[in-house]
């Protein structure tokens, strides 16, 4: 049966669409050295408000030097206007690497014998995330392999209460993402009523054939099943959802397509597009070696796709992890990035265990190893203002009502604040001298920024209400 292109469709192949991917492939080919089209593209989207997949396409395959350099000066550009130099800081926590899927590029696939499998008790948890609660992270991904038997959803939900319930010191965990598998519309109410905050899931590839290849037996075979898991998260009541693809597993042209064909379907079909979109690239893990993958993609062609998915989708996050390295991570970050990992670890109890961890338990290596002060400090000597703000999530800004504030253009006199009093707060409690010292001269930089003066005023008096004890203010 040939699929038609619709992206209000509810079906996978209709909205992700083999035949238009290829189609818009062949246009981008033709139109590669089109001068006239490619300038006109870029200047149209400096409106911010994006473009459509066959566009990115052509801007994507464009082979003219100064294009590609006015398509990072763009993406600068509307990074900065939409989101500013904050850089929301998260981490992730696995739970278990327990999973029945034969994926061929995750060593959580069933028939790893070697793996050593550990699920984290709800006592081993609050030992997580007390550990995590030390470094200063209020926002946490969690992570776990799909195993109906010791990963059930009763699992999950219980354990997103045991990370809510957990205050150490002055720490909390004010928003918990969740990364598991594809679900019914019912398991994604019940996610919703736990209180999450945005429900992660990666396509993988969007190339059907190589979909069922890479994940030869298991549930996650189920490749429309799989892709369609954003529309019944969204049916369940979730608000915020992100996407995203593993860049090495499939042409990166056709993946990209894919992945702004999604985003495009579920701004069209659902009224709200993806709160994120992640840009992992494949990297070595136990008896994983990326060498094995074909299409694995350059730094100069990761910047670029990082570049063109803020200029294609301008107001979506982009979130790039620890599987990059610092170089690597430095290179995007004024290219659209807004979030990024810190301290990470991607064994199943690594924060506790840390230096003797049984890296066996790990999902991929991590190339940016160094700790989540070393990180904070980092950034703010590139001039980011790290967040660790959960505000619109905990004041019912997510979905569209996020998409209004960020389209109207009051980030700087919201989520900016919000930044520069997380950002206070971790100094207070968490950061070593240095990166205090640094980080305060970085605030009063930055505060001074806040357009309207109320909200400046206002900020500034919980800036001094901190330092005398009080904790967890937000506009």
């Amino acid at each position: 049966m040939e699929y038609q292109y619709d992206k209000m469709s509810p079906r996978a192949e209709e909205f992700i669409n083999h035949k238009e991917i290829l189609e818009t492939m062949a246009y981008a080919r033709e139109n590669k050295s089109n001068r006239e089209m490619v300038f006109s593209l870029l200047e149209r989207a400096a409106d911010c408000r994006g473009l459509s997949h066959r566009e990115a396409a052509v801007l994507l395959e464009c082979d003219i030097p100064e294009a590609e350099e006015a398509m990072k000066a763009l993406a600068r550009k509307i990074k900065q206007k939409l989101y500013g130099n904050r850089i929301v800081m998260f981490a992730p926590l696995y739970l278990s690497n327990y999973c029945v899927n034969g994926c061929t590029y995750c060593p959580y696939h069933h028939s790893n014998g070697h793996i050593r499998r550990k699920k984290l008790t709800q006592e081993e948890i609050r030992r997580e995330v007390t550990a995590l609660q030390d470094m200063g992270h209020k926002r946490l991904a969690l992570e776990a392999g799909e195993d109906p038997v010791n990963n059930p959803l009763d699992y999950i939900l219980e354990s997103i209460r045991t990370i809510y319930g957990i205050h150490h010191k002055n720490g909390a965990i004010r928003r918990v993402n969740v990364n598991i598998a594809a679900t019914s519309v019912d398991d994604y109410r019940k996610l919703k009523e736990a209180g999450i905050g945005t429900y992660i899931l990666f396509q993988e590839t969007y190339h059907k054939e190589n979909y069922e290849k890479l994940h030869p037996t298991g549930p996650k075979h189920d490749y429309a099943y799989h892709t369609e898991a954003m529309d019944r998260a969204m049916e369940g009541g979730i608000d915020d959802v992100g996407i995203g693809v593993l860049f090495g597993l499939e042409m990166y042209r056709y993946d990209l397509i894919g992945l702004l064909m999604h985003a495009e379907h579920l701004e069209a079909y659902k009224g709200v597009g993806p709160h994120t979109i992640s840009v992992p690239r494949v990297c070595p893990a136990d008896g994983i070696d990326r060498a094995d993958f074909a299409n694995a993609v350059s730094d100069d062609i990761f910047e670029k796709i990082v570049a063109l998915i803020r200029i294609a989708v301008p107001y979506t996050g982009m979130i790039i992890s620890t599987r990059e390295s610092r170089i690597s991570r430095e290179r995007v970050l004024q290219l659209g990035i807004s979030q990024i990992s810190g301290g990470s670890r991607t064994s199943v109890g690594g924060y506790v265990e840390e230096e003797n961890a049984d890296s066996n338990s790990a999902q991929f290596d991590i190339s940016d190893t160094r700790s989540l002060d070393e990180v904070v400090d980092w950034l703010i000597g590139l001039g980011h203002v790290p967040s660790f703000c959960t505000a619109c999530y905990r004041e019912g800004r997510t979905g569209d009502r996020f998409m209004t504030l960020l389209k109207s253009g009051q980030i700087a006199n919201c989520c900016h604040p919000n930044a520069l009093i997380t950002l206070k707060e971790y100094l207070i409690d968490y950061a070593s001298a240095g990166t205090r010292s640094r980080g305060e001269a970085l605030v009063r930089k930055e505060l001074a920024n806040i357009p309207n003066p109320k909200v400046r005023q206002k900020c500034a008096e919980y800036m001094e209400q901190m330092e005398a004890g009080r904790r967890d203010f937000r506009f």
